[in-house]
């Protein structure tokens, strides 16, 4: 594979770009029809998906409208109608660039993963872990499994590096369905990457800055929970949320080995019309010019010192905190991805490229998360987040409160497609809603993660930024992940609850 064959806009936010990357690749009409009563379904599905739902930003846009008049009618009764418009109108305005810092955050959660996972050491990994499996519904399988785990470090990385890891499986495994590796690639997107190391919720509410005070003074409680924030510890590292990841793994993984067609069924890459192409390992490096600067650019010092002085910040930052993986937060995290990314590319010249090649990937986060802003203003400083909350308590009681979260999550999430963005709006109910049951407040980010990432395996909106590289349609692998979703819709629904309950409140 050459430069020029990886898409151009490969972070999460990106695949909001097109929906037809892979259209010219599409399987040819003398293949049979999907096999089963749930692949047809889940094509049929898909197949509306693609035509009925509209851009991610069109709902972030209808919901800044119907939060808006739902504000007006808030405000009326104490100001009127001309009143309530224009003090909606301020706190949109005033709310709308609150999560500025926030936002550059999250790009750079995207930027860093593309960094590491387009290293030249990483993809010999790559390599090396694509070469093991020899069956094809084996090899199905472990592309689903790394993904996975690899999603619990890094939402970006993983959608990279699973995704070259199926490419190269489809290169290497006689018979592998091209379909299935691909839809494999994505499963840590649809199953446990929110409750990871970069899952959004839970680093929000363990960086101060990450969200507003309004929202913090909810979660805060009346000194319940002191500042409003809730450390990792009472997050993704509860042995609950652990149990869950582990559980989702392992059902995953042994649905995908049951599911995957054999070499006998299977649509490859090449009966399918599509050309693999070259390794990532033969790609040339950046040409070498004379001058002082060029010079500068193709060398190792600069990318050394950078690694040496980044080292001894977060050497030092842990010791000081004495919190252990309890000080991660969404800053640390990109710093030590992008600490990883200078030392594996050597060079300012490879650290660059991969920087300018995956920036076209973060322009749906810098369009979306202020929208989400000005709706999470609105909700909490007219006092909807109450309303809302009120209703959530009344038709839950303590134990059955996590599923009705995590259903609700899951349903949102697939018209507000964006993890971090869409816990600014929920936040502020959600967390009313625990404290008035009384319900373990850290639990409920995990519980909100587990439905958010279900989302995902229903509208394809995070699977467009990869589906480019496979040169495949968002139809061609939802069968597969559509079928993941009703089995572990479920066994979440299930786990939230019987764990929820091992838990007391606040923390």
């Amino acid at each position: 594979m050459s430069g020029a064959d990886l898409p151009s806009s490969l972070g999460k936010s990106g695949g909001q770009a097109s929906s037809s990357g892979g259209e010219s690749s599409a399987p040819r009409p003398d293949l049979p029809p999907p096999e089963g009563l749930l692949a047809r379904g889940a094509a049929r599905f898909t197949s509306w998906a693609e035509r009925w739902i509209p851009d991610a930003f069109v709902f972030a846009l209808v919901a800044t409208f119907l939060v808006f008049v739902a504000a007006v009618l808030m405000l009326r009764p104490t100001a009127g109608v001309r009143g309530a418009t224009l003090a909606a109108a301020e706190i949109w305005g005033t709310g709308f660039w609150e999560l500025i810092p926030f936002t550059l955050q999250m790009a750079l959660v995207i930027i860093t993963g593309y960094v590491v996972a387009t290293t030249r050491p990483v993809y010999r990994l790559i390599a090396a872990l694509a070469s093991f499996p020899r069956a094809p519904k084996v090899a199905i399988a472990w592309v689903a499994m790394f993904a996975m785990l690899s999603s619990w470090l890094n939402w970006g990385f993983s959608l990279i590096f699973s995704a070259m890891l199926a490419k190269e499986t489809a290169r290497r495994v006689q018979g592998v369905d091209y379909r299935a590796v691909a839809a494999s690639a994505f499963l840590g997107l649809g199953s446990i990457w929110a409750q990871g190391l970069s899952g959004s919720a839970a680093l929000q509410m363990a960086t101060p800055s990450a969200l507003q005070p309004a929202i913090r003074q909810i979660v805060d409680g009346g000194g319940k929970i002191p500042g409003g924030v809730i450390p990792l510890s009472n997050t993704i590292f509860l042995w609950q949320s652990l149990v869950s990841v582990a559980v989702e793994i392992v059902i995953v993984t042994a649905l995908v080995y049951l599911y995957a067609p054999d070499a006998a069924r299977a649509r490859t890459a090449a009966s399918m019309g599509i050309e693999l192409g070259e390794s990532p390992l033969d790609r040339d490096d950046p040409p070498v010019k004379g001058t002082p600067g060029e010079w500068l650019e193709h060398s190792s010092i600069l990318n050394a010192l950078f690694v040496l002085l980044a080292s001894t910040y977060l050497v030092r930052y842990f010791a000081k905190s004495g919190q252990g993986l309890n000080a991660l937060n969404l800053n640390t995290i990109n710093l030590l991805f992008l600490t990883c990314g200078v030392a594996l590319h050597g060079t300012p010249a490879r650290l660059m490229r991969s920087v300018r090649e995956a920036t076209p990937g973060v322009w749906g986060v810098i369009l979306q998360f202020p929208f989400y802003a000005g709706i999470a203003a609105l909700i909490v400083k007219t006092h909807l987040n109450e309303k809302l909350a009120g209703w959530f308590v009344s038709v839950s009681t303590p134990k059955t409160f996590p599923a009705v979260i995590a259903v609700y999550s899951a349903v949102l999430g697939v018209f507000v497609p964006s993890g971090g963005s869409k816990w600014v709006i929920e936040a502020p109910y959600v967390m009313q809603a625990a404290h008035d049951l009384k319900v373990h407040l850290g639990w409920m980010v995990a519980v909100y993660d587990l439905g958010e990432a279900l989302a995902n395996l229903v509208q394809p909106f995070w699977m467009l930024p990869i589906l480019g590289l496979f040169g495949l349609r968002a139809k061609d692998v939802m069968g597969y992940t559509f079928l993941v979703f009703l089995v572990l819709a479920p066994v979440v629904l299930i786990l939230v609850t019987l764990l929820g309950a091992t838990l007391g409140y606040p923390l």
